[in-house]
């Protein structure tokens, strides 16, 4: 564990709980000043905005998002997806995190993972775009996966029958392999960066030198959308070695081989990658120096 995270786990929940509401409570201010002075995003200026970006028509887009680094966003969750949906169109594929673990996974073992009803804790795009406008949702109790357009099923099927999280039947792991693109508004690869272990997984977590999954499995019971129930057993990230993460490490490589770049969508910082690319760089990079997110200058 980092020293980070020892600090955290010394100070009383009721005080973080309270950190929270008053960040919060900070950002709402600064949203409405915002809007008060007319510092409003539109649909239209979101299209204008993420296709300034290089977000492509045609490729499916995996978003991690923040909303408030978007800026006050005029009718909110809604028009940042209707504004990605436009950009994309029709017949790509969006897909967006509405994971219901917050924290470690090893630590947080859910009760019953109701594909249909368990709301996303990925933020407020994740929860309207999950229940609004997906039209599947993957069954993997940890790292589910919301999905609209023509492939949705393809990209959840199977992802629950999986050993970890992030195997070859995960959306996470098809989608680095579909010549689609991954965009972080607002975040970057050390919070939202569930891509990099789909690439662990390509690589072989048992190649590691160090245990990345726990030992023993863990088990699960799941709702499945049709109804039936099943027990879904996967590997869970060992909490020690993940507290070694250095994924921002690897965004100077990733942009370098030129599979990554900055950009901007509305006010918030962004990162823009082309998954195949992104998947092929890191691969390489692993069998060349020993690169990884707990060694991203190489071992």
């Amino acid at each position: 564990m980092s020293a980070k995270d020892i600090l955290r786990s010394l100070i009383p929940s009721a005080v973080l709980s309270w950190n929270r509401r008053r960040k919060k409570a900070q950002v709402r201010k600064a949203l409405t000043k915002k809007k008060n002075s007319g510092e409003t995003w539109t649909k239209e200026r979101l299209v204008d905005s993420l296709r300034a970006a290089g977000v492509q028509e045609g490729a499916d887009l995996l978003v991690h998002s923040s909303m408030s680094a978007i800026g006050y966003v005029e009718g909110g969750p809604k028009t940042v997806v209707d504004a990605l949906r436009e950009v994309i169109g029709p017949n790509a594929n969006l897909l967006m995190p509405t994971s219901p673990v917050t924290t470690l996974q090893a630590l947080h073992p859910q009760e019953v993972f109701n594909v249909v009803e368990t709301p996303s804790k990925m933020g407020a795009i994740t929860e309207y775009f999950r229940t609004q406008v997906a039209t599947e949702r993957s069954a993997h109790p940890l790292e589910p996966v919301a999905v609209d357009g023509p492939d949705a099923s393809m990209y959840v099927k199977g992802h629950h029958t999986d050993g970890t999280p992030y195997g070859s039947q995960s959306p996470w792991m098809k989608h680095l392999d579909s010549g689609g693109q991954l965009l972080y508004i607002g975040t970057t690869l050390i919070n939202s960066g569930t891509s990099l272990h789909a690439v662990e997984d390509a690589i072989g977590w048992k190649s590691f030198s160090f245990p990345i999954y726990l030992e023993r499995n863990k088990t699960f019971p799941i709702q499945l959308k049709d109804g039936r129930n099943v027990t879904v057993v996967t590997k869970c990230h060992n909490p020690e070695v993940s507290a070694l993460r250095k994924c921002d490490g690897l965004i100077p490589l990733l942009e370098t081989k030129g599979a990554l770049t900055y950009v901007t969508v509305g006010e918030a910082p962004a990162l823009l990658a082309d998954a195949k690319a992104f998947k092929r760089v890191l691969l390489d990079a692993y069998k060349e120096n020993g690169t990884t997110m707990y060694t991203p200058q190489g071992s």
